[in-house]
Formats: C-alpha cells, structure tokens, sequence
C-alpha cells in the first residue's frame, strides 16, 4: 500500500529538504527530520507493524502519542537492543533500525497467529487452570516465549550513563498556555515537564525533558 503525505503547510515540524534513512524489519525506507518513526512509517505505506500478544493478531499505529498501545517495536541489536519503544514517540534519526515485535518469522506471515483458531479454548488466565503442577514446567517455556512483546538484550550494556536529579519549588505538569502565565511565587525555582514539543501543541510527539525556569 503506497503512503502520501499531506501537503504544506501541513507537517510544519517536518523539514521536508532534509531527508533521513532508516530500516524496518530490514527494509530501507525514507522519511524526513522532524518526523516520528510513526509517521514515517505511515508515509512509506507501513500499515502492519506488530502482532498482539497473545493471539497475533495483526496490529497497526492506533493513536499519535503516550497512549499508543500497537505501534511497539525493537531497536538496535546485540547489546544496544532496545525493547518496546513506542513509535509514535521515537524521533526519526539517521541509520535507525526497527523491528516488529511478537512474531515469526516475520510480521507479514506469523506463525504464531495459528493460535486464533483455538482463541475460543484461550480465555484470559487459561494457563492457570489447564497447565497446573507437575506438568506446568513443561508448557510453561513455551507459553512464555509466545507471549510477551520485545526481547531484552542478552550481553551487557556497553554504555555508561548520568544521572542528574532536579529540585523544584514548583513543578508543572503539562505545559498548556494557561499553566505558562498563571501566577508563581516569587523567587522560586518552577520546572515543567510536558510531552509536548510546544506549550500549546497538541499532540505528544517526545519524551518529557523538564527544564529550570
């Protein structure tokens, strides 16, 4: 399925004169600075990027933020793997490389998906009751390497990181345009943390950085 986007000024983050590359499930594709790997993905004509946990089902990006519950996909691989980054989140870089997560042997055609003829035999806790002790260490390895969603790095990271810790005499939560004038104590230190990348956008497109007002 082809994508489009829409036309300016429509996408104003998007730096449409600056193009990026980057691969999903081994791919290459295109985007622009500015995009989501969401909405590159959309624009490249992706609709299917994971399967759902239990019984495969085909998924695709349901939402443009936090709350987006299909879209979760792998980064990296070896010891810089990612697991369950939310693609509607993730800035689009050069040489990024994503894959789907829960399927094989691959998203298009997974096996893993032949569990939907028996969903009605499947309630929710099944396991429970059906696979009990002694035989539940059998069927346990398999129920688990089925369910679940990315996979964590088996070597150890390599990077090492900081931590910084934050002190505020006032924290605003969310930065609408009405928290940004309402009145503040005067010398007074105030940090806001929101999601979005403007005081009065909309849509929530990266992480909260807070920030010393």
């Amino acid at each position: 399925m082809a994508g489009r986007r829409l036309e300016a000024p429509a996408g104003a983050w998007i730096d449409r004169s600056r193009s990026v590359g980057f691969t999903f499930n081994g791919r290459p594709l295109r985007g622009f600075r500015g995009d989501t790997l969401a909405s590159a993905l959309l624009a490249n004509g992706v609709r299917l990027v994971g399967r759902s946990f239990k019984l495969h089902r085909p998924r695709g990006i349901f939402s443009c933020g936090t709350e987006e519950p299909c879209a979760v996909v792998d980064l990296g691989r070896g010891a810089l793997r990612t697991p369950n980054v939310r693609a509607t989140l993730l800035p689009l870089v050069e040489g990024l490389e994503a894959v789907s997560v829960n399927c094989w042997p691959s998203v298009g055609f997974d096996l893993g998906a032949l569990t939907g003829a028996c969903a009605a035999f499947l309630p929710a806790g099944f396991y429970y009751k059906t696979f009990m002790w002694p035989s539940w260490r059998v069927f346990e390895p398999a129920i688990r390497g089925m369910a679940g969603l990315g996979q964590a790095p088996r070597l150890p990271d390599p990077d090492h990181y900081e931590e910084k810790a934050a002190d505020a005499d006032v924290l605003v939560v969310g930065g609408t345009t009405r928290s940004a004038s309402s009145p503040r104590p005067r010398d007074s230190s105030v940090s806001t943390c929101d999601s979005a990348r403007s005081p009065s956008a909309s849509t929530t497109t990266t992480s909260c950085a807070p920030s010393r007002a």
